[in-house]
């Protein structure tokens, strides 16, 4: 009994038409006479089909996992990267409110009975200053400055102080004096009280063991009240000595600002010092180099992705906030797009990616191949389809040319700092996949002296930023050529070709800085005639031989990604999703999905009836298709008559096939559907009518005109 009863359950959920996805809620089912009617599948068929959805299930999977541990990965090591550009100015303010807290101390502490009674001390106005901390954020935008600030009360606290944080929403006009110092009082106390005063404040503090500062960070001065925080520093500085308060202000525009901000008596409460963190331009820098560039999770994007993703950054006057956002949802739609971006959690493993490989079951092998000799990149394969050795040594390959690559990125990188040559400039260049093929015009010095790389659009050139930096390379001093070979050779560890080049070039730096000493130049002399070459004389030529050595590089030991087989794994290059996901036009998807319903939900009753509306259509999709056959003015009740038709009278398609029908069901639906009430059908108008007003698309009617709306959005 209870295996049938299990068996008729079973039954029950297997059938489509009762197992309902969210997705398709907004959409009535068709009628079970079309399931009647559909021929039967073979059990063979349906044995394939199992196993197919099977395996896009369990890819699917597979990437929604690795999606989570890669990106989890490069979030942590974006943290990392700010907090360690951070921690110098960080341990810097310390030590700052230490010494003020020492300095308000100096001044006399008082008991326990005189800190706790209702009102300040009176003191001279030299003891009432409030020592105050200037933070030059440098954003333009307060989203990234919450980040920072986040991190520098998570220091201070575990520096042994009283943190509390409050934003310019607590010093807002409406709510005045009394409203920031309640938000302050439950920001260090924990509890909301109905009376605020600074003497509960001062009692809290006497309470506690120990004696530490207290500081308050004011993220954004510049967006708060003027007369309120006026009024804020004016009350802290009359309890400055029970209530040991320092101030930290974030600023964004100029450190002149308090001046411009306060009233003239706060401005004579504070005693200024000044702060400046790093500008967004280098914390970018850092997120390029430890995310991108760095084997960090291997992910990466292609030229013109970076290439949005770059104007995207400075279009919102560079801010770290939305760039990083950028790059998430570019991971994001890599990871739902390619199917064997998987990989990628792999080949961010510890272990080798040939033991991992090895250890997989066979049938994920041959899924792997499978998808892999769809690649465009290993389309042109002249070795057929592609196999296990072949698979793990071109991820090898791979691997070894991104990190050789990344390596000449970084030496363009230092050979362009005394220009302030962006980090995110020169990768967004490097990855152009036709760098190898113009790259040869480096070895004509008048060619890329006179920019034969100019756009032919006009305005900038393509490849500026690489440009500006060889061309600095010829003008270095001795002193500043050999620190930049320096810094190549540490670059180049992994790189055996490139650091036994830069090598050579410090020997030849070296020979023309030791002519003074004998010992050395024997030593260099036997050196050269080994290689079979000459100490140069003239200490331009360096320059030139430099110059030659990044030639090399870009010709020979920089092969952008799109050019390699297997990119697709770890490379995003949908550039056109990215700027709809990030830059969008909302009107004009909501358009698209009304007119195009069919093609997202891929019912069988649509499918084959592509030309005609069916009341199985949701009625907001019914409505609006038929707005299409109105102007800028829809008459209601024309418009309710056609929805009507729709919904009541079958198609004369439709009925004439009814009749050649012999099934009772299709006779059944059809009555079903006569016997729509005028109400039903009236207050379904109603709503769809409202859901098209909310979505932007119409403008109800007007007291002038009560019988007509208006169409507000036109064409796609």
């Amino acid at each position: 009994m209870a295996h049938s009863i299990s068996e008729k359950s079973s039954s029950i959920y297997d059938n489509p038409e009762n197992n309902l996805q969210p997705f398709f809620v907004l959409h009535r089912g068709c009628s079970s006479s079309s399931a009647s009617l559909s021929r039967p599948k073979s059990r063979r068929k349906l044995n394939e089909e199992a196993v197919n959805e099977f395996d896009d299930h369990y890819l699917n999977n597979l990437r929604i996992s690795a999606f989570h541990s890669v990106w989890s990965n490069i979030e942590s090591t974006i943290k990392g990267v700010l907090r360690d550009i951070n921690i110098s100015i960080f341990k810097d303010i310390n030590s700052w409110v230490q010494n003020s807290f020492k300095a308000v101390r100096s001044c006399g502490e008082p008991g326990f009975a005189e800190a706790t009674q209702p009102y300040p001390i009176a003191l001279a106005a030299s003891s009432k200053q409030i020592f105050t901390g200037l933070v030059y954020t440098k954003n333009m935008e307060f989203v990234d400055d919450q980040i920072t600030f986040e991190e520098l009360r998570n220091h201070l606290k575990s520096c042994g102080c009283h943190v509390a944080n409050m934003s310019s929403l607590d010093f807002s006009a409406k709510n005045g004096i009394g409203g920031c110092l309640s938000r302050l009082l439950r920001k260090f106390m924990m509890m909301t009280l109905d009376d605020a005063d600074m003497s509960i404040l001062a009692s809290w503090y006497c309470g506690r063991s120990e004696c530490m500062p207290v500081v308050i960070i004011i993220e954004d001065m510049e967006r708060c009240c003027a007369s309120v925080l006026s009024d804020f520093i004016l009350m802290l500085s009359k309890w400055v000595v029970k209530i040991p308060v320092i101030l930290v202000m974030g600023i964004a525009t100029t450190l002149d600002a308090p001046g411009n901000i306060l009233s003239s008596n706060a401005l004579l409460c504070i005693r200024t010092s000044k702060f400046i963190l790093g500008s967004p331009f280098q914390r970018m820098d850092a997120i390029v180099e430890t995310v991108l560039l760095r084997p960090c999770s291997w992910f990466n994007v292609g030229h013109k992705v970076a290439l949005f993703m770059r104007d995207y950054f400075l279009k919102h006057d560079g801010t770290l906030t939305s760039f990083i956002r950028a790059l998430k949802i570019a991971c994001m739609q890599h990871f739902s797009s390619e199917p064997l971006s998987f990989l990628l959690k792999d080949l961010g493993a510890e272990n080798d990616f040939q033991e991992i490989w090895k250890e997989k079951h066979v049938d994920m092998q041959n899924m792997v191949l499978k998808h892999s000799s769809q690649l465009c990149s290993c389309g042109s394969d002249k070795d057929g389809e592609p196999t296990s050795e072949n698979l793990v040594d071109a991820i090898r390959e791979l691997k070894r040319l991104q990190r050789r690559w990344a390596t000449v990125v970084l030496c363009l990188h230092e050979a362009g700092n005394p220009l302030n040559v962006q980090l995110l400039d020169l990768y967004s260049e490097a990855l152009d996949p036709d760098m190898p093929k113009s790259s040869t015009s480096y070895d004509q010095g008048t060619s890329s002296r006179n920019g034969c790389f100019s756009s032919q659009d006009g305005g900038s050139s393509i490849r500026a930023s690489i440009f500006k930096t060889v061309h600095k390379v010829r003008d270095l001093p001795p002193a500043a050529l050999s620190e930049l070979l320096n810094s190549w050779e540490r670059h180049a560890d992994d790189a055996c070709e490139i650091c036994d080049k830069v090598k050579e070039l410090q020997v030849l730096m070296n020979s023309v800085d030791s002519k003074s000493s004998g010992s050395d130049l024997v030593n260099v002399s036997l050196r050269f005639s080994s290689r079979g070459t000459d100490a140069p004389k003239d200490p331009k030529v360096l320059n030139e031989k430099a110059v030659a050595l990044i030639e090399w590089m870009l010709r020979d030991q920089m092969k952008p990604i799109e050019s390699l087989p297997f990119h697709e794994i770890w490379c995003f290059k949908k550039v056109d999703k990215l700027q709809t996901a990030l830059l969008g036009d909302p009107r004009k998807r909501i358009q698209a999905d009304l007119l195009e319903v069919r093609k997202y939900l891929r019912c069988g009753c649509c499918s084959s009836r592509e030309s005609r509306l069916l009341p199985s259509l949701h009625d907001t999709s019914i409505l609006y298709i038929l707005a299409q056959e109105h102007g800028d003015i829809i008459n209601v009740h024309d418009w309710f008559q056609s929805f009507k038709a729709i919904l009541v009278n079958p198609s004369i398609k439709a009925r004439s096939k009814s009749k050649h029908s012999s099934t009772p069901k299709k006779k059944k639906n059809t009555e079903h559907s006569d016997s729509y009430s005028a109400a039903a059908i009236q207050a379904r108008f109603c709503k769809g009518v409202s859901e098209l007003q909310v979505t932007g698309l119409l403008r109800m009617p007007t007291k002038r005109r009560p019988d007509f709306v208006q169409r507000v959005a036109f064409g796609l």
